[in-house]
């Protein structure tokens, strides 16, 4: 059921917004006093915290969006903030043997659903006078990642998008800028080196220290440090800060896989 917002509240949507980078958003915002809606996949986002709204929907699909964007002007009352976040990390390979059904799936997810909700949610903020869209790229998105053409090249769309978006919305008071996390410390890593261990015979420990080796700070990053920079991007203090590619990463110095070791 709608909510009653407060005097000064933002209203936020966050799509993948059920866990990692997505959950450490949800709860930034919400530590932050904002009002949020999580789109996520169905069976996903049981565990949100009591007064979120949330969709079950595929934000690849335009009909999903839709449904989103009207559930969440019916919770929220409008939008004030959206942050783009869910994404898949698609095959790793050869770009010759790269699945064309697989390079498809990398770029709805990735690329098509960021264009649905910014297509949706622009006129929102229009209207309401203005507004702050958050698209979550990757370091991949800036600096190449062999054997992870798929993900590289959407996450480097998604950089694209935003910086055209930051130059035709900037005059309604829409800023638009774009997140790169690094290595992000938590499940899904642990999924991505798992598997990498298991295809090429590196132990899980030195697949980890690889990915480690590759940072200034030789650590992975939190989620909570993008979620924090989400924050502040979407706060009055960041008023004048757009169009701009922000890594949150630790300091990259290089991106491989250990497939190529």
């Amino acid at each position: 059921m709608p909510i009653k917002q407060q005097h000064g509240q933002q209203r936020v949507v966050v799509t993948g917004g059920a866990s990692g980078i997505g959950r450490a958003m949800v709860d930034a915002f919400l530590e932050s006093g904002a009002l949020v809606h999580v789109a996520d996949l169905p069976g996903h986002g049981d565990d949100l915290p009591d007064g979120v709204g949330s969709t079950a929907c595929d934000v690849s699909l335009p009909e999903d969006v839709d449904r989103l964007f009207d559930d969440a002007a019916t919770f929220l009352g409008s939008v004030d903030v959206l942050c783009n976040n869910v994404g898949v990390a698609g095959p790793t390979g050869p770009v010759e043997e790269v699945d064309v059904e697989a390079w498809d799936k990398t770029m709805a997810v990735n690329v098509r659903s960021t264009f649905l909700c910014c297509r949706r949610v622009v006129p929102l903020m229009r209207e309401a006078g203005g507004g702050v869209i958050l698209n979550t790229s990757s370091t991949a998105g800036v600096v190449g990642f062999p054997l992870r053409s798929p993900y590289a090249a959407s996450k480097w769309a998604v950089v694209g998008l935003g910086a055209t978006l930051a130059m035709e919305l900037g005059e309604f008071g829409i800023r638009v800028n774009t997140l790169c996390p690094g290595s992000v410390g938590g499940d899904r890593m642990d999924r991505v080196i798992a598997a990498e261990s298991a295809a090429t015979g590196v132990t899980a420990a030195d697949v980890r220290g690889f990915y480690e080796d590759q940072v200034s700070m030789r650590t992975f990053v939190d989620g909570r440090d993008i979620a924090a920079m989400a924050v502040f991007l979407a706060s009055p203090d960041a008023r004048y800060v757009n169009g701009q590619v922000i890594a949150v990463d630790g300091g990259l110095e290089s991106l491989r896989t250990t497939f190529q070791t």
